[in-house]
């Protein structure tokens, strides 16, 4: 008798699951961080009483999970790790102060920024109404996209008023070190305040495919997450500059550490 026909033998999508839970839990060969895996057909054809249905459930549970990631026409890989997000120590000056970027304050092998695009656009209206512009009016607009071992995972735009920022080196690609922030302070607008605003969310096709020339995030259409992070910079009573991201929510995790004395 074979396993299909032999309900003894047979795996659920649960103990299937559970099964593959445990090799990448404890870095079976093939399982390890970053290992690619077998695609359906063949866990469905060398895995005893494994159905390709029940294959295809399995994985989908470890994907929800945030053990597998896949990618867009490459398979299913282990989660090789998230990418911290640690708050608000990336955001303190003892960071960008010291001409270190933001992102490098949270992990060895940080997100990169490619494809930056610098213009002046008509920024959103909740955009210019915390940047103190007038409906319509023209500020600085900083777009990047973020990748991180050739995977992309944030999208970015940045928008300052650009009483600030013409003439400066915040117009260009490369702001320089420490970035915008550095850039501020020199002109005496250096942030003393951030709030950000935190939402999770099912992206948009055009954050998933991109739009206008611009790559997205490459995510599945189906079941993908992303945070939607909103962020204020204030100088004294000022908002300085507004950024809006989109992150990828299998890449990152958010960590806010905080004192107890407020």
């Amino acid at each position: 008798m074979d396993n299909a026909s032999d309900p003894t033998k047979r795996h659920s999508a649960e103990t299937f699951a559970a099964e593959l839970r445990r090799r990448i839990r404890e870095g079976v060969k093939g399982y390890e961080a970053g290992a690619k895996l077998p695609t359906l057909r063949e866990l469905a054809a060398t895995e005893d009483g494994v159905a390709r249905g029940v294959a295809e459930k399995a994985i989908d549970r470890l994907r929800a999970e945030g053990l597998i990631e896949s990618r867009r026409g490459s398979g299913s890989y282990v989660r090789a790790g998230r990418i911290p997000r640690t708050s608000p120590g990336r955001l303190s000056v003892k960071q960008w102060g010291r001409g270190l970027s933001i992102q490098a304050h949270d992990a060895a092998n940080p997100p990169k920024a490619v494809d930056v695009e610098v213009g002046d656009v008509v920024p959103p209206p909740h955009v210019a109404e915390a940047l103190g512009v007038q409906p319509g009016e023209m500020v600085l607009s900083r777009y990047r996209r973020f990748v991180r071992d050739r995977r992309s995972v944030q999208l970015a735009t940045a928008y300052l008023p650009t009483d600030l920022t013409r003439g400066t080196r915040i117009e260009h690609t490369d702001t320089g070190p420490g970035g915008t922030f550095a850039r501020l302070a020199e002109l005496g607008f250096g942030p003393t305040r951030f709030v950000e605003r935190v939402i999770s969310r099912a992206p948009t096709p055009e954050e998933i495919d991109g739009v206008g020339g611009r790559d997205g995030l490459g995510l599945r259409r189906e079941g993908s997450l992303v945070f939607e992070i909103t962020r204020y910079a204030y100088a004294a009573d000022r908002c300085v500059e507004v950024s809006l991201m989109v992150l990828d929510a299998e890449a990152y995790e958010l960590v806010y550490a905080f004192s107890a004395e407020g």
